[in-house]
């Protein structure tokens, strides 16, 4: 009876990945909502830590004449 019950719950569990992805091929408005609105969080997060890493650069390449110390 354990036996048959755990190779049921396990075979059903393998299973319920197939019956999720069956329906992905007719994606409606929500899932390009859903995309759109990450990819619109990837892009706010880029854009600042591109200006930093040229501010960065733009820092370390600058030549600067230091003034002696007293």
């Amino acid at each position: 009876m354990k036996t048959t019950t755990l190779l049921t719950l396990t075979s059903l569990l393998a299973a319920s990945p197939v019956y999720a992805a069956a329906d992905a091929s007719s994606s409606g408005f929500l899932l390009w909502a859903f995309l759109g609105f990450f990819a619109l969080l990837i892009a706010t997060q880029i854009l600042p830590s591109l200006l930093l890493l040229v501010g960065i650069t733009r820092a370390v390449t600058h030549s600067k004449k230091t003034l002696p110390l007293k």
